[in-house]
């Protein structure tokens, strides 16, 4: 019984493997989106980081959509940077389920 519970469990776990996804864009939160006026005197890594500590949450802003993050330790590091997110996109609550977060260099 055992067994077919820890197949049915690694089964489950390749299939969300292999529907990861990539998503690039800014490392932002959900109340400023892609641009940060709220805090003027502040540099937007700054903004997102306080608004994110708040009862906001970090998220990506790819350009057209601002998609909440479920790690929400990890983006601290990359606030306001370009990233590349690998991860599961769940529709239902435009949240992506992230495995790795990536900085992008920008020359």
């Amino acid at each position: 019984m055992k067994t077919k519970i820890y197949l049915t469990l690694l089964v489950a776990g390749f299939f969300a493997a292999a529907n990861a996804e990539t998503f690039t864009g800014l490392i932002t939160d959900t109340l400023c989106g892609p641009s940060h006026t709220m805090m003027k005197n502040h540099p937007a890594d700054q903004c997102v980081r306080m608004c994110a500590k708040g009862r906001y949450l970090y998220a990506l802003y790819d350009g057209t959509a601002v998609i909440k993050l479920s790690d929400q330790k990890t983006p601290a590091e990359f606030a306001a940077r370009k990233v590349k997110v690998t991860g599961t996109l769940d529709q239902k609550n435009n949240t992506i389920k992230v495995s790795s977060i990536e900085s992008i260099d920008e020359k």
